[in-house]
């Protein structure tokens, strides 16, 4: 905010900004009074000067639901999964099923063994079929039977012994007749398939027709169990009627059980229970003590009364999803250094989920335009298409990115209207966002005027370069002290994408002349200044060397010396500087990049130090090469300061919604080396032509993360099938050769079916081997992806990989 005291826009490395524009005034949502946060704890104070009062928190639009409140949230369960898979409420699909016959080949197939079936239980029945008896004669006494191989029974013996010969007959012909048939298969198919309460009224109407045969006789069940047990038991047991009744029950049951089975009746009767309900003024009660609304870890370390105040703050809906996942940070935070429980603990009791705040002092976003968990800083950007290209386990399943997969940078690829920005890098921001708010994570997002990055209310710091209504300026030096520091990263941001010109020569003419100035003035130089440094203006080169020899800078003054000895010979860099230098020099910037003791533009070396949200907004139309200048810049900063920080406890991620002309060798470099200290880049490009040609291959080897769109063209395609490599797939390749008969009747019946169907009789060759190809040709890439979605490889700061996956994105 501007300083009042100073009358200069901007703010030091040393101080934690507020909000560039104040949300305007509007209902808090249900919490507490919100308290000073607490330092060290979710997100640290204000080192130095006047802590931010925070503003009013507005109303977040995307709130836990009543069908969906927080403790449900959290009771939610999130299995450990493989890379991008959206793990809330993950559910994993059921197995792959081989490749099985079609409807029409199975209800034929059924209905002719049932056909075959009937036919074979008919002749048996009538006594079409020689030697019926023959197997039963052999086992049974010679007495019982009438005379010849299709004599009948001559005792009563022998009728009880056919009865149940014939019921075993047809118990194992019905047996033959389900497994040729594959009745197992037609059921599963096209009446389990379609769920409850279909499944058991089917099986209910089959279980009474089946006892309607079954007392008819029409199937032999009754008969051959009553033999049975007269066998065993003795005929005069059936001179009970209770008996009778019983076994009678008991043949029911027997029918009946089966269908039970197969209709699950038990499961739908226990889930057709329905549960009292409960008190709608008492909260929904945990189903365990241990349950995450319980806040677990804070009782087990014996801070009981901070974790009921907590889970009364959750069970009544005064803490969001935000509040959750920063306090937990907080406890974490907290337990490494015990001297701080008892603080953490005061503040939760004093001021329930808003204890330890970000220090904008808000709780949410002001809109989210994505599904977020921040539990487990995970977005949510699509669905993973039922796509042959994508491995079963992962169709249908959602697709998510959190720090561990931007921990690796991630590369967009795709043309204007591809949905980059809308479906990819708002919601990558909105995550960092809310991560930031958590007291995890800090966000930098460039893009031009008007680029969808979200809400000025979103953002702690809100810089729009060329706009005199910023409340915010851009250092371009990085706030570093150190000249030497200053001139590398500010010679990579300059020319480092002349191709001609050697970067490091470029940072030597720039320090030649940085130390000099810092030594002389205590700051760096403005553009102006610079500019006419580089030039080598007699008056500004007279006016350092009289201030470097007033003040008895030696050392400053041969370095000076050694600038002049060097200027105007060949291969000299400073005119080309000058030039880049003279782009930021317009009067459209009038004002901006300061520098000297008044002046304290937003250092970007403070997004190592505290969850800041920062947005800088590009002059794009009318600067578009200050604008990359800029962008170019901002990389070569944010490289060079994440990789020199020592605390690495913050995720630090930079988001680039338009990269163009911005990726330099040494930035390359710099991206492979973020994931070592935690922090990631996102790059968003039209065309990988975008970069240089000699660092295409480099640039998709050092991100982890790739994305392509929709729309892109065949030579990009090209690039990113040979960086995601082959796979061995089983191929089947079939040749129909003409058959030739050789008998003069099969040749009769060759030219018959010939004349008929009007093709000739052939065989199929069918030849499977194994051969490697690419997991995405060029061509597919290009022609193969529907609008709206996107070829995504995704890869974590661990090593694990997933394949690239065709994604539908979430608008």
């Amino acid at each position: 905010m501007d300083d009042d005291t100073r009358g200069v826009r901007g703010t030091s490395a040393d101080r934690v900004p507020g909000p560039a524009v104040p949300p305007p005034p509007t209902a808090p949502p249900p919490a507490t009074a919100p308290a000073p946060s607490l330092s060290g704890l979710g997100a640290p104070a204000p080192p130095t000067g006047r802590a931010p009062t925070p503003p009013p928190t507005a109303a977040p639009v995307e709130q836990p639901s009543p069908e969906a409140p927080v403790d449900a949230w959290l009771r939610t369960p999130r299995p450990p999964q493989g890379p991008g898979v959206w793990r809330f409420g993950y559910t994993p699909p059921p197995p792959e099923e081989a490749e099985g016959v079609s409807d029409r080949s199975l209800l034929v197939g059924a209905l002719i063994s049932l056909l075959s079936a009937l036919l074979l239980w008919s002749l048996w029945r009538n006594g079409y079929l020689p030697y019926r008896l023959v197997p039963l004669k052999l086992f049974t006494p010679g007495e019982w039977w009438n005379p010849g191989t299709s004599g009948g029974p001559r005792t009563i013996e022998g009728s009880d012994a056919l009865t149940v010969y014939e019921a075993i007959l047809f118990g194992l012909l019905a047996y033959g007749c389900g497994r040729i048939g594959n009745f197992s298969e037609l059921f599963r198919r096209h009446v389990a398939g379609r769920g409850q309460p279909f499944l058991a009224v089917a099986a209910a109407v089959a279980a009474g027709f089946t006892q309607l045969l079954v007392w008819k006789e029409t199937l032999p069940v009754v008969r051959p169990v009553l033999v049975l047990v007269a066998s065993v038991a003795g005929g005069e047991i059936y001179q009970s009627q209770t008996v009778v009744n019983v076994i009678y029950g008991l043949i029911a049951a027997a029918v009946l059980w089966p269908f039970a089975r197969l209709g699950r009746w038990r499961e739908l009767i226990a889930a057709r229970r329905v549960s009292p309900a409960p008190d709608p003024g008492s909260p929904p009660a945990p189903p365990t003590a241990a349950s995450p609304d319980r806040w677990p870890e804070l009782r087990a370390a014996g801070w009981t009364d901070a974790a009921d105040t907590l889970t009364a703050e959750v069970r009544t809906g005064r803490m969001n999803d935000v509040d959750v996942a920063r306090l937990r940070h907080a406890w974490t935070l907290a337990t490494r250094r015990p001297d701080r429980l008892a603080p953490f603990a005061e503040a939760v009791l004093r001021t329930g989920g808003a204890a330890a705040l970000h220090p904008s002092g808000h709780r949410d976003l002001p809109r989210r335009t994505a599904r977020h968990d921040v539990l487990t800083g995970q977005v949510r950007i699509g669905r993973c298409a039922q796509d042959q290209h994508n491995p079963y386990v992962r169709r249908g399943t959602g697709l998510a990115l959190d720090p561990t997969l931007l921990g690796t940078s991630l590369l967009a690829v795709g043309p204007p209207g591809a949905g980059k920005s809308a479906r990819l890098i708002r919601p990558v921001v909105e995550a960092l966002a809310l991560r930031a708010l958590a007291g995890q994570a800090a966000v930098l997002a460039v893009g031009a005027a008007g680029a969808p990055l979200g809400p000025d209310e979103a953002f702690d710091v809100v810089v729009r370069v060329g706009n005199p209504a910023s409340a915010h300026d851009v250092d371009l030096y990085g706030g570093t002290t150190d000249p030497d520091e200053a001139a590398a990263v500010l010679a990579e941001g300059l020319v480092g994408d002349v191709g001609s010109l050697d970067s490091r020569r470029s940072a030597t003419v720039l320090a030649q002349l940085l130390g000099p100035y810092r030594a002389a003035h205590d700051h760096f130089p403005s553009v102006p200044e610079l500019r006419e440094l580089l030039d080598g203006t007699p008056a500004a080169i007279a006016g350092l060397r009289a201030a470097l020899e007033a003040a008895g800078h030696h050392a400053m003054l041969r370095e000076l010396d050694a600038r002049a000895r060097q200027a105007g010979g060949p291969g000299d860099p400073a005119p080309v500087l000058a030039d880049r230098v003279a782009l930021l020099d317009r009067p459209a910037f009038a004002g901006f990049f300061a520098t000297g003791p008044d002046a304290r533009p937003f250092a970007l070396r403070s997004l190592g130090q505290h969850p800041l949200r920062v947005r800088i907004d590009l002059p794009e139309r009318g600067h578009a090469e200050a604008s990359r200048l800029l962008t170019r810049l901002l990389l070569a900063q944010f490289t060079a300061i994440t990789a020199a920080r020592t605390d690495t406890a913050l995720f630090a991620c930079l988001v680039l919604d338009d990269a163009t002309h911005a990726v330099t060798a040494e930035t390359v470099r710099g991206i492979r080396r973020l994931r070592s200290v935690n922090a990631g880049a996102v790059l968003a490009l039209r065309t990988v032509d975008d970069v240089p040609e000699a660092l295409h291959t480099p640039l998709l080897g050092a991100v982890g993360c790739t994305a392509a769109f929709s729309g892109i063209t065949t030579w990009d395609g090209k690039r990113f099938a040979e960086a995601w490599g082959k796979e061995w797939v089983e191929t089947r390749e079939v040749a129909q050769h003409t058959v030739f008969a050789d008998q003069p009747f099969t040749r009769a019946l060759h030219a018959l079916r010939k004349l008929v169907t009007g093709k000739a009789v052939t065989t199929d060759a069918v030849t499977v081997r194994q051969v490697e190809r690419e997991r995405w040709s060029a061509s597919e890439l290009a022609y193969s992806v529907p609008a709206g979605h996107a070829v995504i490889r995704l890869a974590t700061v661990e090593g694990e990989h997933a394949p690239p996956l065709l994604v539908q994105l979430d608008a």
